[in-house]
């Protein structure tokens, strides 16, 4: 026998899927905030100086 499907149900995992892509979408297109990308840099930036000043002449 077939299982019963509750199509409310159905049409609300649909919706949920299809958002999901859209937001997937929509984080590749946009990236990563730019404060984000500002404190990774300053990061490095500081690893870098970091290293540097340990470095024997």
């Amino acid at each position: 026998m077939a299982d019963i499907v509750n199509l409310r149900n159905a049409r609300k995992q649909a919706r949920r899927k299809s958002a999901e892509q859209k937001a997937q979408a929509n984080r590749l297109a946009h990236g990563r905030p730019s404060a984000e990308r500002k404190r990774d840099a300053a990061q490095q930036a500081q690893a870098k100086r970091q290293l540097d000043q340990h470095r024997i002449h």
